[in-house]
């Protein structure tokens, strides 16, 4: 094949893919300013944040687009394809691999799949840029007229609803993004690495989804809602199992252990088949491989694929003890069915991979479901406080009475319930 003497990294096309992304994020941005044009400073930044979190959100599903129809490394260098900003001027190259091995890596389709995944990328980090040059602007208007730097300006020029290094922390791991990105490339999908990168996209939708949840309650004027200690350690706690399902789910995703176990409940027709964890966990090694050189065995893939299976069991319970307790106690209702609806798309979605061989749609589904479970309940988490004793009797243990006490009336009104957010 002929990009065996593409260099890995060829620069060449860098400047160009970078004007691109910017001009690519010029639409949201007039999209942002045009729409709140009459609207004060901090509510633009406001509708910038969440709508560069919608945005990632929607280039982490194309990434799980991009990595299940195999278009990885579609483009057998970085950052560009075959040393150009495009695939139109790769058409050569592109074609002379295409043709040496039809079904492999390297085909048009793949090559445009792989590059607007990149473009996307770019443009993110382009808003990105953005929102961290805006919050540091604002953060020194307000020091210099007298206000706290956050959320604590004076009247003419009140600070940002967030310190500024939270969108420089936000910057920081985007361009950690992109060097993993990169690394996916130039590794030839390392498994550890494109889990890395997976997880990379899911923690900047965390980060992106606080800003978003402080700006909106910044703008509204609404404070965070206080709720029992036993509920917020509850909803702490599913968050992180989520965080290792979403983990055990790259692992799976990046071995393609999928289809190792083709039937459910069971696999292979035993609750607890044939596996070779040793093999299925060596972490760091080439795919399909494992360190000493050899494949990795059918019980490995299937180790991967029955360890995430009896983890959802435990994830699916954790969110529905969560939504249980969340509409006993009357609290942020809105989050509460988001989190309903995912879990039930989320076993649908998983069962749908397994029974019915894998299908496009459903593994992209699961993808996206997974991340918007981590949104959601990072929006549940920065949306709440715990409450000072005494402070709402409903809330006060992990299972309260059947009748549970209404909301204290010293609960200011706008604070109960869920932060809307909106661009």
């Amino acid at each position: 094949m002929n990009d065996v003497q593409q260099p890995l990294y060829d620069l060449a096309p860098l400047l160009r893919l970078m004007l691109l992304g910017a001009l690519i994020a010029l639409g949201p941005l007039a999209w942002v300013w045009l729409r709140n044009r009459r609207s004060s400073p901090l509510r633009r930044v406001q509708a910038l944040t969440v709508l560069t979190l919608f945005l990632t959100f929607d280039l982490v599903m194309f990434g799980a687009f991009t990595r299940l129809t195999d278009s990885g490394l579609g483009c057998p260098d970085w950052p560009g394809c075959y040393g150009n900003a495009s695939p139109v001027g790769a058409h050569a190259e592109i074609s002379a691999a295409q043709q040496a091995m039809p079904t492999g890596p390297v085909t048009h389709g793949k090559a445009w799949v792989e590059m607007i995944h990149r473009y996307l990328a770019t443009s993110v980090g382009v808003l990105i840029i953005v929102l961290t040059v805006i919050a540091w602007r604002q953060w020194r208007r307000a020091r210099r007229s007298g206000g706290d730097g956050e959320g604590g300006g004076s009247v003419a020029a009140p600070g940002p609803a967030l310190s500024p290094w939270w969108p420089t922390a936000t910057l920081v791991w985007v361009c950690l993004q992109g060097a993993f990105g990169a690394l996916t490339v130039t590794m030839k999908l390392f498994p550890a690495i494109v889990t890395l990168h997976l997880i990379g996209g899911i923690v900047l939708l965390a980060l992106l989804c606080v800003q978003a949840v402080r700006q909106t309650q910044a703008a509204l004027g609404t404070a965070r809602l206080p709720i029992g200690s036993g509920l917020r350690w509850l909803l702490a706690g599913t968050t992180a199992l989520l965080a290792l399902q979403v983990v055990l789910g790259g692992w799976v995703s990046t071995n393609y252990a999928v289809l190792a176990c083709t039937t459910f409940p069971t696999c292979h027709g035993s609750w607890w088949p044939d596996m070779a964890f040793a093999e299925g966990f060596e972490i760091w090694r080439p795919l399909g491989m494992l360190q000493d050189g050899s494949n990795i065995s059918f019980a490995g893939l299937t180790a991967i694929h029955y360890v995430h299976r009896l983890a959802a069991y435990v994830v699916l319970a954790a969110l529905a003890l969560l939504v249980w307790r969340l509409r006993r106690a009357r609290a942020l209702p809105s989050q509460a069915r988001w989190l309903a609806g995912l879990a039930l798309m989320q076993f649908a979605t998983g069962l749908s991979n397994v029974v019915l061989d894998w299908p496009l749609v459903a593994a992209v589904l699961h993808t996206g479901g997974a991340a918007a479970l981590v949104v959601v309940l990072t929006w549940a988490l920065t949306s709440s406080r715990a409450a000072l004793p005494g402070e709402v009797a409903d809330n006060a243990s992990l299972f309260p009475p059947a009748d549970p006490v209404p909301p204290s009336t010293s609960t200011p009104a706008p604070s109960h319930g869920a932060t809307r957010i909106s661009a």
